[in-house]
């Protein structure tokens, strides 16, 4: 018996919602890779997009991305098991996805070095044969994990703070290659990065399987006291967690000490983690909701949410339009407060999108490749 052999079950609302939601988070991400400078436009605007991004998106959205794909990867394995398919092949089958998520994202380098699909799958080829693990090993695999991840990020941090810029580089994403020899170095650069970036998306997404494995986000109803805990407890983290970071960027925390500038660089990163997952836990409550109503936004955050991949590709067509020379040409005239307005409409326009594809009945042309490769 193959993995293509079942056919999976309804989808849950909370998880496909999330994921919506995370889209956001990510366009809020990338945008401001994209301008050459923060500080463009009225200095207020700028202070107070700089608080809402290390807030709730700085290192925030990454982890609720890795989160959801870790719990998409034991649904994944639960549907096609639960039909009766052999649990080897469905593993087979998910490496063989993580793998062509992989090759995708190499693609997507050459047109912006800022690409998470190969981290994500190469990430998830390792850590398949976790999937049947017990929940106490997902958890105590996870919070050991969330030291080197911890490290990772937070030495670039570190960096970024003690020279004084902003803990995300203004004009990091640079044009297309122009030749082989360029071509080679971004190449270069991304397998590297994939290391890095590895360590640092591992945490989150074992903590997604052990939610996956309790369920919380497909039946949110059943824990809604645990979700609503979760909830509070993580956004207060990192709400705190985040303060220091904010104070030394708006210059209200002048020349920390380096053992306080070592602690604010590490806090950040580590309470970000428990924020972004938080954030899904939020979303799982909302779902609840929703599900009652079932509203035009909720159907519309749905349908975006199961095109994921498909419309994480359409932001960067969207930012390269938007903010080189060949389009509006944005990335000289607008600061980090642009950016993010800008980010927020390219939502809006997947948001919409989205919905017009689900009304069609069409699935997202990236999830249908991607499924035929990875299923045969």
């Amino acid at each position: 018996m193959t993995a293509t052999a079942t056919r999976a079950p309804a989808r849950s609302l909370a998880p496909d919602l999330a994921r919506g939601v995370m889209l956001l988070a990510i366009a809020c991400a990338h945008a401001p890779l994209f301008i050459t400078a923060v500080d463009r436009g009225p200095a207020a605007a700028n202070a107070a997009a700089l608080v809402l991004h290390e807030v709730l998106v700085g290192n925030h959205a990454r982890p609720l991305f890795a989160f959801l794909f870790g719990y998409a990867l034991v649904q994944m394995l639960d549907r096609r098991t639960d039909g009766g398919a052999d649990p080897a092949q469905v593993r087979r089958m998910l490496r063989r996805r993580g793998g062509w998520l992989v090759a995708f994202g190499a693609v997507h380098t050459l047109f912006v070095p800022i690409d998470i699909l190969a981290v994500y799958g190469a990430v998830s080829v390792l850590l398949v044969g976790l999937l049947r693990a017990r929940r106490r090993t997902l958890l105590w695999t996870g919070c050991a994990l969330l030291v080197p991840a911890t490290l990772s990020v937070g030495l670039g941090m570190w960096q970024a703070m003690s020279q004084g810029v902003w803990t995300f580089e203004t004009g990091a994403v640079p044009p297309a290659p122009d030749g082989l020899a360029e071509l080679a170095g971004r190449m270069r650069t991304w397998a590297f990065s994939l290391l890095f970036g590895g360590v640092a998306v591992a945490p989150p997404m074992v903590f997604g399987m052990w939610a996956a494995r309790s369920r919380l986000l497909d039946e949110p109803g059943e824990h809604r006291p645990f979700l609503v805990r979760a909830v509070v407890a993580t956004q207060a983290v990192s709400v705190a967690g985040a303060l220091p970071a904010i104070l030394v960027h708006l210059g209200m925390w002048a020349d920390p000490a380096p053992g306080l500038l070592w602690t604010a660089a590490l806090l950040q990163p580590l309470t970000g983690y428990f924020g972004g997952m938080g954030l899904a836990a939020a979303i799982a409550l909302a779902a609840i909701a929703a599900a009652r109503s079932d509203g035009p936004l909720t159907n519309a955050l749905r349908a975006l949410g199961q095109r994921s991949m498909t419309f994480y590709l359409f932001q960067t067509a969207a930012f390269l339009l938007a903010f080189r020379a060949y389009g509006l040409g944005l990335q000289d005239s607008v600061g980090l407060a642009g950016a993010l307005v800008v980010a927020a409409a390219v939502w809006l326009a997947s948001l919409f999108a989205a919905d017009l594809m689900r009304r069609a009945g069409r699935r997202g042309p990236a999830e249908v490749l991607l499924r035929r490769l990875a299923y045969r």
